[in-house]
């Protein structure tokens, strides 16, 4: 499903149910010790598919362990985003070289709990979302702002390695599948000769709602490969 939102250049790695044989890899188990039995599905079965993920793009299979505020640690030169929840999960990853960064999320498509929208948007998202749901009320808005926000935060903070609140993110979301998303805040992006570069002031993204789901998707393709591809 996700893999409509995504370009070519990002692999993705999905699953409706927990594969009976997904196991755990070294180093992981810590990470869920004291999970209850339904987040260690989803943690196993997410790391399930960004393996086989992994291997779409010719990579060994690795643990895929945590880091800085539970960020995933990707193996050197690769860039990914994980998802899950009721009835779904799905792992993306590309090569650095192709892919600055990526994040994806997936909601179910139901309306958020009452005064969750009030407390992670902005006045004028709720605006946005009111004409939204009065013109195009099949599509829960409120829920789609909520998971463009989670795949804007994954797509920031592994550029930034900076925390990003719901409310420094402006996001504009469209009815033709594609959002924009402002970002209220400045940071850079460090390099691997020691410098740093201006973190991006805002991220494009699409969403799809389909069999039950809203996902969300932020893809920032390299500029060369842009070109080139």
């Amino acid at each position: 499903m996700i893999e409509k939102i995504l370009p070519s250049q990002v692999t993705v790695a999905e699953a409706l149910s927990d594969p009976p044989d997904a196991s755990l890899f070294p180093g992981e188990e810590e990470l869920i010790r004291n999970a209850v039995e339904s987040r260690r599905k989803e943690f196993i079965t997410a790391r399930w598919c960004a393996r086989r993920a992994l291997g779409e793009l010719g990579l060994a299979p690795v643990p895929i362990l945590k880091g800085e505020r539970g960020a995933p640690i990707w193996p050197r030169g690769v860039v990914g985003s994980m998802t899950h929840c009721v009835g779904y999960r799905a792992a993306v990853v590309a090569r650095r070289a192709d892919v600055l960064t990526v994040g994806i999320d997936a909601e179910p498509h139901d309306p958020l709990p009452d005064r969750v929208l009030e407390t992670i948007a902005l006045a004028t998202e709720l605006q946005r979302e009111r004409e939204l749901r009065e013109t195009s009320p099949e599509i829960r808005w409120d829920r789609l702002l909520f998971s463009a926000k989670e795949s804007v935060y994954k797509a920031w903070f592994p550029l930034t390695h900076r925390w990003l609140g719901f409310e420094q993110a402006e996001i504009v979301l469209r009815r033709d599948g594609t959002f924009t998303a402002e970002l209220l805040i400045s940071a850079t992006v460090p390099d691997p000769a020691g410098g740093s570069t201006a973190a991006p002031s805002a991220f494009c993204g699409r969403w799809l709602v389909a069999d039950g789901l809203v996902a969300t998707a932020i893809a920032v393709v390299n500029e060369a490969d842009a070109h080139t591809g």
